[in-house]
């Protein structure tokens, strides 16, 4: 059976995001699922987009799903391409554009993080601050 991250952890990953999310001043919703893509946690910023709640998630559930972060995505999705038409999948949950990613243990996803809020540079700095913080949990 694989592991999978646990609330506790989620809360610590969620920590770290937020704290980026405050150094650059952008509030944001940070999403923590499990190796299946289902939520674990979820942290809405105060001021914080309502739309950026979904979003999260579903960056979060499109890390998990597909074992890959989500800004890999956004070549392979292109008109023509082998992947065109992916977002439309999965009830629209695939995002693909940047902001989630796998936590990854022993070669495994045992979870995902999901970041949404602000550019996509910043969802995508805020979730990497989640995931280096789950890195040092792991170790």
């Amino acid at each position: 059976m694989v592991d999978t991250v646990r609330l506790e952890t989620a809360k610590e990953i969620i920590d770290a995001a937020e704290q980026r999310a405050q150094e650059i001043d952008n509030p944001m919703v940070i999403t923590v699922a499990n190796s299946e893509g289902n939520l674990v946690a979820q942290h809405r910023m105060d001021g914080a987009w309502l739309a950026s709640v979904d979003i999260s998630r579903n960056k979060a559930y499109t890390a998990a799903a597909l074992d890959m972060p989500t800004d890999e995505l956004a070549d392979p999705t292109r008109p023509g391409e082998s992947l065109y038409g992916l977002q439309n999948t999965n009830q629209g949950r695939m995002v693909i554009f940047g902001g989630g990613y796998p936590l990854m243990r022993d070669g495994d996803v045992v979870g995902s993080i999901g970041v949404s809020g602000g550019a996509v540079e910043q969802d995508m700095d805020v979730a990497e601050s989640g995931v280096d913080r789950f890195d040092e949990l792991s170790s």
